[in-house]
């Protein structure tokens, strides 16, 4: 999948963390509220989620992944998870600097580069 914007990647990834799926939905300010962030931004974002397929929302309803954003929101959950794991772990980095950077690192590294510093951790057996 094509890569989005850092903020896109936030809301999915966010939607997941509150236990969004296809199945199961989030409200608006649930989101708002774990970002730091309007209502109205919620709304902005979750129409552009909407455009790109990867969010379902009736009108002023509560709001549910797609097959496409659920797998998307959750590979961005799983790379936050692995990068603070490793942070914390490994490299002994406070867990509140490693979960800020965790989370800066998640949105700039490749999916090739990820792919291989995965196979790499993983034999390391963190």
């Amino acid at each position: 999948m094509e890569k989005m914007s850092m903020s896109h990647e936030d809301y999915l990834e966010a939607i997941v963390m509150l236990g969004g799926t296809t199945e199961a939905s989030v409200r608006s300010v649930d989101i708002a509220t774990k970002l730091g962030v309007s209502k109205a931004s919620v709304n902005k974002a979750v129409t552009s989620l909407k455009e790109k397929g990867l969010a379902d929302q009736p009108y002023y309803g509560d709001i549910t992944l797609t097959e496409e954003g659920y797998a998307y929101g959750t590979s961005v959950l799983d790379r936050h998870h692995m990068l603070y794991t490793f942070l914390t772990r490994a490299l002994g980095i406070p867990e509140e600097q490693a979960e800020r950077e965790a989370c800066l690192m998640e949105h700039a590294i490749s999916d090739e580069s990820f792919e291989k510093w995965s196979s790499y951790i993983k034999k390391l057996d963190l």
